[in-house]
């Protein structure tokens, strides 16, 4: 159980320091700050995974099942805007016009 609170106030700790530093970026940063994360969201998944091949309680279970979820969708959702971002610096090519 003492685990348990360790890790809800290392939890608790990281998302406000996090939304406290995310909150004061220049909205020019934030795509780029966004394909970061995906590197961090990994590597909670991989933690998560580890989780799970050790024994541990249901409590702890729903959690690294619940890290997993979210960590996927921040995963998802930053290479979807990531790969839009680069798209606006691809060159466009004309196309061809037919007579």
């Amino acid at each position: 159980m003492a685990n348990l609170i360790l890790m809800a106030g290392v939890f608790i700790a990281s998302f406000i320091i996090g939304y406290l530093l995310i909150s004061r970026v220049p909205s020019l940063l934030h795509t780029p700050l966004m394909s970061m994360t995906n590197a961090i969201s990994a590597v909670t998944i991989l933690g998560a995974l580890i989780l799970f091949s050790v024994e541990t309680s249901v409590v702890e279970k729903v959690l690294g099942a619940l890290a997993i979820v979210t960590a996927t969708f921040n995963v998802v959702g930053g290479f979807a805007i990531t790969d839009r971002m680069l798209r606006l610096f691809r060159e466009k090519r004309p196309t061809p016009k037919n007579p």
